[in-house]
């Protein structure tokens, strides 16, 4: 590959807190001796994407996100093993490998987490992408999960690549980097369920669907979706789940409802949306000494039943990128979608790079499930 020295590559920006994605082309730093220059063929649209730079601050501007890349490798660093160049890649988060809970095998709460995924930099301080602005460098902060994919090249590290089959589509892998990961990993590595055990899911977005399917891909036999959108109860329901709609009129409280269905209660209940008031549902729709899995970032402060709680045995807890570690779970998932048992490609949309904001605007609206930015060649 003759690329130039630097890298001109195209990205997706944010440069104002709060401000929507903007085309522009920055200055890629080559790979270094532990750094892999991947060309993104498509990148997942996360919820994440759009929230983190909300809350950044302007000092960390201008920003390229993106955490759901998938591409082709095109150099690697003299230190990276076990990945080679024309190697095709599904990018997931980072995790330093070394730290106590890397060793343990808890990847995603390692603790250098927040400086690898969501710092801008470099572990060293340092950036990747500059700009020029009126005759003078602009750094553009990037390395979100150690990739930013929001680009047509990314730079990413052993650790988060995840070298795939040549023959698979790249666009409907883009999801099993984080949201499909996160709900299907929370089924398989939290719950663990067994068939005659019950499974409710509260909110029937990417995350929670893809929950739904490989719950009902392993066996379980009573799942329930709940979500107020009409196209999302049909997609769980298609999937063998039971859909309940959380606002229709004149229906007992969801809890009841889903109580019902579970004979007393669901064995486990997990929560996507981060609205307190549904995870005070999703607690109370437990049966005794069930496990509520909370995986919504979004509110400060969750309410708890504390007499429910104290007198049912119940466990409430949270779970990290579904306790994956991208390297393990990401061919497991395929694993079983290549076996018909998790059967998530319809809900992916596709959508050119540069209708981004149309990506941006179905996803808050709720109009795709998953959408999904590829790259024209």
């Amino acid at each position: 590959m003759n690329t130039p020295n630097p890298i001109v590559n195209t990205v997706a920006l944010v440069e104002v807190p709060g401000g929507g994605f903007v085309f522009a082309d920055v200055e890629l730093e080559e790979p270094r001796a532990d750094e892999v220059l991947v060309r993104i063929v498509a990148t997942g649209l996360c919820h994440t994407d759009l929230t983190v730079p909300t809350m950044l601050p302007a000092e960390m501007m201008p920003t390229v996100v993106g955490h759901e890349g998938t591409g082709v490798v095109e150099r690697v660093g003299a230190e990276v093993e076990g990945i080679a160049v024309g190697d095709h890649v599904v990018l997931s988060f980072r995790s330093c490998r070394s730290c106590g809970p890397c060793q343990e095998g808890h990847v995603g709460y390692c603790e250098q987490s927040l400086l690898l995924n969501y710092m801008g930099m470099r572990a060293d301080g340092s950036t990747t992408m500059k700009r020029q602005v009126d005759g003078a460098d602009q750094t553009v902060f990037g390395n979100f999960f150690g990739q930013s994919s929001l680009a047509r090249y990314a730079l990413a590290y052993a650790d988060n690549c995840v070298v795939v089959d040549k023959s698979l589509d790249l666009a409907r892998l883009a999801p099993f980097a984080c949201g499909f990961q996160t709900g299907a990993g929370t089924v398989l590595n939290v719950l663990d369920p067994k068939p005659g055990e019950s499974i409710v899911v509260f909110g029937a977005g990417a995350v929670g669907l893809a929950a739904v399917a490989v719950a009902r891909g392993l066996g379980v036999e009573t799942v329930i979706a709940v979500d107020p959108l009409a196209e999302r109860r049909t997609v769980a329901e298609a999937y063998g789940a039971v859909a309940l709609d959380p606002t229709e009129a004149g229906a007992e409280p969801v809890e009841d409802r889903v109580r019902a269905a579970t004979d007393g209660g669901a064995t486990y209940a997990i929560d996507t949306t981060a609205i307190p008031a549904v995870v005070l549902q999703a607690q109370k729709a437990l049966r005794p000494r069930g496990m509520l899995v909370a995986l919504g970032l979004g509110a400060p402060e969750y309410t708890i039943d504390a007499i429910d709680l104290l007198q049912s045995g119940k466990i409430v807890r949270s779970s990290i990128e579904g306790e994956a570690d991208p390297l393990v779970t990401i061919p497991q998932l395929i694993a079983l979608r290549e076996a018909g048992r998790f059967d998530v490609d319809h809900l992916v949309t596709t959508y050119p790079f540069e209708r981004i904001a149309d990506a941006v605007a179905d996803s808050k609206s709720g109009a795709v499930v998953k959408p999904v930015l590829v790259w024209g060649e």
